[in-house]
């Protein structure tokens, strides 16, 4: 039996969370896409499917067709899209698919609130997954263009009894020789999210490169294991829409952007045929995948 006097804390209850529905039919979500590639496309679907019924989203197609419009939470969908959205307004922004590099750059000059889904993953995931499928090549090697926060990776290395033999890029004609400075100390190349050296000019030569000592390269997606790399740790598009999904949910209950995240959900792939060429005997993809998330599993 209820009594009368909770029955005021009951209508409280009751309006809370018919406020709560209401509030998420009426939540606009603005999707803004850095282009129509695949990937994006692949995002945008995932994430709808994601969505509760009643929220509201539109979608740009092109990072070029937003000027401010006005919504309750934009979604931006490749750095293209977040630099493009935080030039142009300063509402509430959730930056998707952004390598954290980036989304630290912009969040120094930007105004207004912002968080991120990021696209890389974080070191000790990297980490054990180079543990997971290469045990005994210690010497990691790591050359990049911008300043980035390679402590964190050092860090974890170290905990493996490995080394970071990373090398700071002099410029655009110098590519070539720093690449062969730290392929020369290195077991494996770690490719990093950054532009300036890895794009479709450059991948090929360093892949050749780094074949040629034998010396296998880790990317950053599954497009780079079709290019050539041995092996990579990633976020599919429809596992960091699910991740954003979550957090533009939260924001329509709530108010508040959730700190910027490290994907929570990621896939590994492996080219067996450049494991074979290198003559490297690596595990089944599940015995590597259950490592890891054992890994994850003993550090909680």
């Amino acid at each position: 039996m209820i009594s009368a006097r909770r029955i005021p804390a009951l209508i409280l209850l009751l309006l809370c969370v018919f406020a709560s529905d209401v509030r998420a039919g009426d939540f606009r979500v603005l999707l803004v896409l850095s282009d129509n590639a695949p990937l994006y496309q692949r995002f945008a679907k995932a994430f709808m499917q994601d969505l509760p019924q009643g929220m509201r989203v539109d979608q740009l197609q092109h990072a070029e067709d937003f000027d401010s419009q006005k919504s309750d939470l934009i979604i931006s969908v490749g750095v293209r899209a977040a630099y493009r959205v935080a030039e142009k307004t300063s509402q509430p922004l959730l930056a998707a698919m952004i390598p954290s590099k980036s989304y630290e750059d912009l969040k120094e000059t930007r105004q207004g609130g912002m968080s991120a889904i990021y696209l890389d993953q974080p070191w000790n995931r990297q980490v054990e997954m180079l543990h997971a499928v290469m045990p005994n090549r210690k010497r990691i090697g790591v050359l990049y263009s911008e300043a980035q926060e390679i402590a964190g990776l050092r860090s974890e290395l170290a905990r493996r009894h490995g080394t970071l033999i990373a090398r700071h890029l002099g410029g655009k004609d110098t590519l070539s020789s720093d690449l062969e400075e730290v392929l020369s100390a290195s077991d494996v190349l770690l490719a990093v999210p950054d532009s300036e050296i890895y794009n479709a000019n450059s991948i090929r030569n360093i892949l050749l490169s780094s074949y040629r000592r034998g010396i296998p390269l880790v990317g950053f997606s599954e497009a780079y294991v079709r290019a050539g790399a041995l092996c990579a740790i990633f976020s599919t598009p429809e596992q960091l829409a699910l991740q954003t999904a979550d957090a533009a949910v939260s924001y329509s209950k709530t108010g508040r952007l959730p700190e910027a995240q490290y994907p929570e959900q990621y896939s590994i792939a492996i080219n067996r045929s450049v494991a074979s060429t290198l003559g490297m005997v690596i595990g089944t993809d599940e015995a590597i995948f259950l490592q890891l998330r054992k890994s994850s599993e003993d550090k909680r």
